[in-house]
């Protein structure tokens, strides 16, 4: 499967919209002999989801909020390696939620796939999962895990490039460090556990933190976090 990840990367570089992305995807994940494909990253402010899966299905999973219940997006958050799986029989499963899910998930054909989770920004998971309607999952050679992880990281680069695309804000621009920091404030954390997380001084975050609201006009941090999150700077 490494010429396999590295015609992604390669497809994927040339795209230039979501819907050009879509289709591309697709098309390799067809020639690997899958039937289907998600991309799924979640934050708790935002989910971003790219698939070719069956339009109701795409529905009721993000509708349903079936991140939270799904157990393949929690076995990728704990293992962090490409893994195989398969939806098995759903009498099978450890609660009537899940085994709902597993029902749902055969009707639309997913029965069975690989899927590939990537650490991102702000300790946030990315996955993509090539799904098929097979019962069973055979594989002609393993994961090489460094060329899937490559892959899988490109794909969520570009996709994140492509949504942040979606609104230019020309209002004002903040550093990098700000952003950085006032990220992190949006996560959350304090001025405090910011230095320790990006090896700076507490004088340091304070700075930027307080020249990142200056430029976005905010009377408070925690509105110039609202501000930022709103014009898509963070």
């Amino acid at each position: 499967m490494r010429t396999w990840f590295q015609r992604l990367v390669d497809t994927l570089a040339v795209t230039q919209t979501e819907e050009t992305l879509r289709k591309a995807v697709a098309d390799l994940v067809q020639d690997l002999g899958f039937g289907g494909f998600a991309f799924l990253h979640v934050e708790p402010a935002r989910t971003i989801a790219v698939s070719n899966y069956p339009e109701e299905w795409q529905e009721r999973y993000l509708d349903g909020n079936y991140p939270a219940i799904d157990p393949i997006v929690k076995i990728a958050r704990s293992r962090m390696r490409p893994f195989n799986w398969v939806t098995g029989n759903p009498r099978s499963a450890e609660n009537q939620e899940i085994r709902n899910f597993y029902e749902e998930a055969n009707d639309f054909g997913i029965r069975s796939g690989i899927s590939i989770p990537v650490r991102t920004a702000f300790q946030y998971v990315s996955m993509l999962t090539l799904a098929s309607d097979k019962s069973m999952l055979r594989l002609e050679s393993d994961i090489d895990q460094t060329a899937a992880v490559t892959a899988v990281g490109y794909l969520h680069a570009k996709i994140e490039q492509q949504d942040r695309g979606v609104v230019r804000s020309g209002v004002c621009e903040l550093t990098p460090k700000q952003a950085l920091c006032l990220k992190w404030s949006a996560e959350g954390k304090t001025m405090r556990d910011i230095a320790v997380l990006e090896d700076m001084s507490f004088a340091t975050v304070n700075f930027h933190l307080n020249n990142a609201r200056k430029a976005l006009d905010a009377g408070s941090l925690a509105q110039a976090t609202a501000i930022a999150t709103r014009l898509r700077l963070i």
